[in-house]
């Protein structure tokens, strides 16, 4: 389907992409710290859902019409920055006490993968992206390039998916040496919610 020149082309711009510090990388390391190394790894899966979904709707030519639309774009925007803003202060707000921290861990792990997909679909920055970066190395002569697409996008997905693990296993390493500290659990509560605020509010204001 791709030629050798191109694959390996895609391969080296995705990597670079991908280790470029980002919110993503943020907001992977943010729940790491504050919820556990499950938070951490679901929410990186849950941000690449996001990309195949962008993927989906580049193939489909769903982005062109955000692309073209000032008013859709904003919507978008809009929408994806209040629900992060809305995350971090609802973090932030959160009255949970040191010892019950475990036990919210627990329950909330599987949540913070459908948090990180809506927050992964809502950023219409991504699919802005993805429109002009996929096209790079479609080629239509090659194949129906929809599955071109497609494929591009689930190989970016899983190297991102790859790294971010990694992030959210050694994030989340690093704190346990800091677990049983009353003040350290309160203290990573409160930067994962700084985090989602930040990020929210940064959406909204770079243009």
């Amino acid at each position: 389907m791709f030629a050798t020149t191109t694959l390996l082309a895609f391969l080296a711009v995705s990597i670079a992409i991908i280790l470029t510090p980002g919110p993503a990388q943020a907001l992977v390391l943010a729940r790491s710290l504050g919820e556990g190394r499950k938070a951490g790894i679901l929410t990186g899966i849950g941000l690449n859902v996001g990309t195949l979904v962008h993927t989906l709707a580049a193939a489909l030519g769903l982005s062109a019409i955000l692309a073209s639309s000032a008013l859709a774009f904003t919507i978008v925007k809009i929408l994806g920055a209040g629900y992060l803003v809305y995350l971090g202060l609802q973090s932030l707000g959160s009255k949970n006490q040191p010892h019950a921290i475990s036990r919210t861990v627990a329950t909330n792990s599987y949540q913070a993968f459908t948090k990180a997909m809506i927050t992964g679909i809502l950023n219409p920055k991504v699919a802005l992206f993805f429109l002009s970066f996929l096209p790079q190395f479609v080629n239509p002569a090659r194949g129906f390039a929809f599955w071109q697409f497609l494929t591009l996008g689930a190989i970016l997905a899983l190297l991102d998916t790859g790294y971010e693990t990694l992030l959210a296993i050694l994030a989340s390493t690093l704190s346990q040496r800091l677990i049983l500290n009353p003040h350290f659990m309160l203290w990573r509560q409160r930067l994962t919610g700084a985090v989602l605020v930040g990020l929210g509010v940064r959406q909204y204001l770079i243009r």
